[in-house]
């Protein structure tokens, strides 16, 4: 007869469970890369109105850009939100990267991309409100707005596309496994 083993799974505390609580750390932080992306809009929207033309305008400084309904501006205010939202992409992916090792980095990817999706929204919302608030008064129908709506993907489809890079480019410099000798 065989002696039975013990679970190796349920033998001892793991190593991602808090000691005190019993709890998985792992599960707990999960929301995060959902949240953070989300409530980032924030500070990207009151960011956009800030530097792009018809909102307070302190990348030209050009006063003809700087009434909202100029139709010379349009293009420039909707290529600072995209540049703020490719940007912050890329930081998600970045930060996403660091964290390739450990298990779960799909359900994290996947929650980094929905929280970009969340956060583009957020920041294109509150850069018209903003523009409302502190903004000057529109004198026809178009004010300070976004023209080109595909400019909101670009924050998931940025963070999406560099993760998958930056994976890749880690598994191509990743040496083979040898395999294991003949006796």
């Amino acid at each position: 007869m065989t002696k039975p083993t013990s679970n190796l799974l349920d033998s001892g505390p793991a190593r991602d469970t808090d000691p005190d609580t019993g709890t998985n750390t792992r599960d707990r932080k999960w929301w995060l890369w959902l949240a953070v992306p989300a409530a980032s809009g924030v500070g990207l929207g009151l960011a956009w109105w800030l530097l792009a033309p018809g909102g307070l305008n302190v990348i030209s400084g050009n006063p003809a850009l700087a009434d909202p309904t100029a139709p010379a501006g349009r293009l420039p205010r909707d290529l600072v939100l995209a540049g703020l939202l490719l940007l912050s992409g890329c930081f998600t992916a970045v930060l996403l990267d660091s964290k390739v090792r450990r298990p779960g980095h799909g359900i994290r990817t996947f929650l980094a991309v929905l929280g970009g999706a969340a956060g583009a929204l957020v920041a294109w919302q509150v850069g018209l409100l903003a523009a409302q608030w502190w903004g000057a008064a529109p004198s026809g129908s178009d004010g300070f707005s976004l023209r080109s709506l595909t400019a909101l993907l670009l924050w998931p489809g940025s963070t999406a596309l560099v993760t998958f890079l930056l994976t890749l480019f880690g598994l191509m410099g990743k040496q083979p496994e040898a395999p294991p000798l003949a006796p």
